[in-house]
């Protein structure tokens, strides 16, 4: 599976995978460590949440090293039609929003990061400037004309 990542997402997840490695790997060894030293493991309560905390980790180191194994960079694409990596604006009945199309793990709605998965990025994917888009919400279709594609 390819992970659709902006450089700046890329070197995030380099720094988490850093960290995980170092200091959290060896925060959780020596939990395990100092919960073996304390007797019989059956019912080490504290043995029993280091181990779970240790899979954990591993369990997302494991994630991190595949997204940035198979990542695919997404850079500001050049063009009129609205792709990954584009910067939209949009009208909504008057009203503008500015929107950037990214792989579904950079999605931050908050930001005017949407995925180009979710029903709203696919709806602008391939559209160009002038093109009105319906996209479906629970509330009901709402339209968005595109004022820009950077």
């Amino acid at each position: 599976m390819n992970y659709h990542l902006t450089p700046e997402r890329l070197e995030e997840l380099k720094q988490e995978l850093s960290g995980l490695k170092t200091t959290r790997r060896a925060d959780v060894a020596e939990r395990l460590k100092r919960a073996k030293e304390l007797g019989d493991l059956s019912e080490n309560a504290e043995y029993m949440e280091a181990r779970d905390e240790q899979v954990q980790v591993e369990t997302r180191i494991f994630e991190v090293e595949d997204m940035i194994k198979n990542a695919v960079l997404i850079t500001q694409s050049k063009g009129d039609k609205v792709l990954i990596g584009s910067t939209i604006e949009v009208d909504k009945g008057g009203a503008k929003l500015t929107l950037t199309i990214v792989g579904p793990n950079e999605t931050d709605p908050g930001a005017g990061k949407i995925s180009n998965e979710s029903p709203m990025g696919s709806a602008f994917m391939n559209k160009s400037k002038g093109d009105s888009v319906k996209v479906k919400t629970p509330a009901g279709e709402i339209t968005y004309k595109i004022v820009s594609v950077k």
